[in-house]
């Protein structure tokens, strides 16, 4: 195992793009065999020396920077162990230090489609299982949940669990016996609160009789080093084409999304304001002038299907006043590549501006139900029309979950930021809705959480750590403040 105790090395651990300050740790522990974790998991549970699990970087709530101990990087465990075709379907064996661009490649080769692909490509796998990530396909597939199969997990006992999906589930009185592969178990009671019915990433996850399995996915790693992870596959698509649909005003935008929503097969629906679309002008000049807002769909085909989907998005489009002349439409790899660079220059517009201003990030990751988005997005436009502050929105719209990205210019109007965020949080969870649908709550959203499940259901959290991590040692500040598992 390599140790690195340089402060320049440890330093790039100390970051994401959440640009979270003042992190710090003693060293940076980079194993490449199992046994290595667990002997220093059970060397730091003895002196509880806290062990923060390091991913790619490109969380956005600042769940791997870690303030005080051991950095854990799972780098090395990046093998592609095995994937392989059954049917209409496949299944990976991989490692969670492997890139998810990596691995979307090996399953293209062997004809096979991981559809929750989330917008970074460069993120660890393991790090979007133990975030519960998703991306723009989640609006048809579904998202990294529902594709495992199995996890291995070491805990900071050193035990490990390997649990495969469908196996474990918690019982009438909500208690759940968690298989150790050295023999026994360890019980658990699953938190009482109710999850909203969207899309959500907020805390643990809890549902009567739930599978044991989902406690790991979305922990944020909390409950333990998910060192491999097997995932269901589906067959490559016959074929997929994209389009960007571009309209002179916002209206016309959102009644063409929640009609394809309805009526069409959409793989994902995203919705970008103008103020997205001007962000980032100055890298695309080809967005047309004179529009305001835009559509991103992909649809998948078949030989047989394809031109009639074609014309009936064709059919749909005019009808809500788009000019086809100004619309950009992709079938091949190439350009549908140059499609989602388009799609990730949001975001990644955002954070360089965050970076350089030195700020943290006031990002929104709120979704609420289908019936209550035509509310919610007129409440952000309310809130933010006289605020002084940039802003833009884009995301998610087909599952009703939109990114509201605020740009504070100085502290004042960083501190107004946090009140709207604020704002956009209660109503949200008057509407059902949830307060983080796929970045996690990890350090910077302790308090929304708290409002969305009351201190209660933090406190049923607290207990389900400690059930599992009862050291108390892995991920401190991630989820709830680390004060309350004293």
């Amino acid at each position: 195992m390599l140790i690195k105790k340089d402060k320049d090395i440890i330093a790039s651990y100390l970051e994401d793009y959440s640009n979270l300050k003042g992190g710090f740790a003693e060293a940076v522990a980079i194993p490449e065999t199992e046994s290595e974790i667990i002997n220093l998991l059970k060397e730091a549970s003895r002196k509880k020396t806290p062990v923060t699990i390091s991913g790619a970087g490109t969380g956005v709530t600042g769940g791997r920077i870690p303030f005080g101990g051991i950095v854990l990087s799972l780098e090395k465990f990046n093998k592609i162990i095995s994937i392989e075709k059954h049917g209409a379907r496949g299944r990976a064996v991989i490692q969670a230090g492997v890139p998810l661009e990596d691995f979307l490649n090996e399953a293209e080769k062997n004809g096979l489609f991981y559809p929750p692909d989330s917008t970074e490509k460069s993120a660890f796998i393991g790090a979007n299982v133990a975030t519960g990530a998703s991306g723009a396909r989640t609006f048809k597939f579904g998202a990294v949940r529902d594709y495992v199969r199995r996890l291995r997990i070491i805990l900071s006992s050193g035990n490990i669990v390997d649990i495969k999906r469908g196996k474990i589930f918690a019982d009438k009185k909500g208690i759940l016996e968690i298989p150790l592969t050295s023999g026994g178990t360890i019980k658990v009671n699953i938190p009482a609160y109710k999850m909203p019915d969207t899309k959500n990433a907020a805390g643990y996850y809890s549902k009567p009789g739930m599978d044991a399995i989902d406690f790991f996915i979305g922990q944020d790693g909390t409950l333990g080093v998910i060192t491999e992870v097997e995932l269901n596959l589906l067959n490559k698509p016959d074929g997929i084409f994209d389009c960007y649909a571009f309209f002179a005003n916002d209206e016309d935008c959102l009644q063409f999304i929640y009609e394809a929503k309805k009526a069409m097969d959409a793989m994902s629906l995203e919705y970008f304001d103008e103020n997205s679309l001007s962000l980032i002008r100055s890298k695309h000049p080809e967005i047309p002038k004179d529009i305001k807002t835009a559509c991103f769909f992909e649809q998948i085909t078949t030989e047989d299907n394809e031109d009639k989907l074609i014309a009936d998005w064709t059919s749909l489009m005019e009808k809500h006043k788009v000019n086809l002349d100004k619309t950009w439409f992709g079938q091949t790899k190439k350009e549908r590549d140059r499609f989602h660079d388009f799609r990730h220059d949001v975001p990644d517009t955002v954070n360089e501006i965050i970076k350089k201003t030195n700020r943290i990030k006031v990002g929104t990751d709120i979704a609420v139900p289908d019936e209550k988005l035509d509310e919610m997005l007129s409440f952000y436009k309310a809130s933010l029309a006289n605020s002084g502050i940039d802003y833009l929105i884009f995301g998610h719209i087909g599952n009703s979950h939109l990114h509201v990205n605020m740009l504070p210019k100085d502290e004042t109007k960083q501190n107004k930021a946090g009140d709207i965020y604020m704002q956009f949080v209660k109503k949200a969870i008057i509407l059902g809705g949830t307060v983080t649908a796929e970045h996690g709550i990890g350090k910077i959203k302790h308090d929304y959480l708290k409002l969305m499940y009351g201190e209660g259901g933090i406190a049923e959290m607290v207990n389900l750590k400690k059930a599992l991590d009862p050291a108390c040692i892995l991920g401190l500040d991630n989820i709830f403040p680390k004060e309350l598992l004293a």
